[in-house]
């Protein structure tokens, strides 16, 4: 029987990851962890465990007390907050793989899932349908340590054996938490905003086109990437994910089709240097060959949504990066 434990499990990825591996698998198989202390309610249904994945000791503890398959390791300093702390996200981005990948290696788990961004491309990466096999000069810390992640992780895989496996998220968009600190953050604050009838200050520019992905097309393409046979999976470094690309001017325009008193303003902060540096849309035809890839989410279907369940009281992720 799988036991499956999520670490970073509060994050914005890691609370949906978990909701639908408890439906899927059963409430007492799926182990969250996060460092910290408090537990969300959404999480509240099975088991917790408290974790500083750096602490390679507590790490291999609580998954000898619960006998843990697999591992999905989702705590990382995101783009933007890595760039006011980059000492501490290597750290952490780099130590909390290593420690999990070990485990793999030694065999005391089974299976290992470890995003990786489209932050690990950079300026000279083509900028359009950007391929699997390309250009990879990332200009963040972030990026830095993906692409770094996605060389051990391959390394791993082709040295020991270990079976791991990772997404190039692209941005992602979700109303039930809000994200930590990345550069697609807009793209959530922004909905924020129009429901409590407020202007909105868009920290990137009208024309920047980004990969956004609508968070439950995320959580099914990372379930359906673990639960494929592992002969079908040819890429053991990252796979592409693309889903839909568009500019802050496009999610504006069509949130006012529901709201046309929205209204919007411009004002690029130091989160358009790294935008720029990122592909406007990513070709992911290896993930649809290899394991079935394929997103159900567009932009009409994705600002319906949002619009429809977003909290009035939510907190402005735009303070919070």
């Amino acid at each position: 029987m799988k036991k499956i434990m999520v670490i970073g499990a509060s994050g914005q990825i890691g609370t949906e990851l978990v909701i639908a591996l408890r439906e899927k698998f059963g409430n007492d198989n799926v182990i969250a962890s996060d460092l910290k202390e408090t537990i969300k309610a959404a999480l509240s249904g099975g088991p917790y465990e408290q974790l500083d994945v750096m602490d390679n000791e507590a790490l291999k503890a609580i998954v000898n007390k619960h006998s843990i398959t697999e591992i999905y390791l989702l705590a990382a300093l995101l783009s933007a907050t890595a760039e006011k702390h980059p000492d501490f996200a290597w750290k952490l981005n780099m130590e909390g793989l290593f420690n999990v990948l070990n485990l793999a290696k030694e065999k005391v788990i089974k299976k290992v899932f470890w995003p990786s961004s489209i932050a690990v491309f950079g300026s000279n990466t083509p900028k359009y349908n950007t391929p699997q096999y390309t250009i990879m000069e990332p200009s963040t810390v972030y990026g830095i340590s993906k692409l770094a992640g996605e060389r051990w992780c391959e390394y791993y895989a082709k040295q020991y054996n270990v079976d791991v496996r990772s997404i190039r998220y692209p941005g992602l968009i979700s109303y039930t938490s809000l994200p930590g600190g990345g550069t697609t953050d807009y793209a959530v604050d922004i909905f924020y905003s129009a429901k409590r009838n407020e202007k909105y200050t868009c920290f990137l520019s009208e024309q920047t086109a980004l990969p956004m992905m609508y968070m439950e097309d995320a959580i099914r393409a990372t379930i359906g990437l673990m639960e494929a046979p592992d002969d079908s999976i040819k890429i053991r470094s990252s796979y592409n994910l693309g889903g839909i690309s568009f500019t802050p001017a496009e999610i504006y325009a069509e949130i006012k089709k529901t709201k046309p008193d929205f209204e919007i303003e411009y004002a690029p902060d130091f989160r358009q240097k790294i935008a720029d540096s990122w592909p406007s849309s990513i070709d992911d035809v290896d993930a649809r060959n290899d394991w079935g890839w394929n997103g159900e989410f567009n932009l009409e279907k994705l600002c319906k949504i949002m619009l429809e369940n977003v909290l009035d009281a939510g907190i402005s992720v735009s303070q919070n990066t």
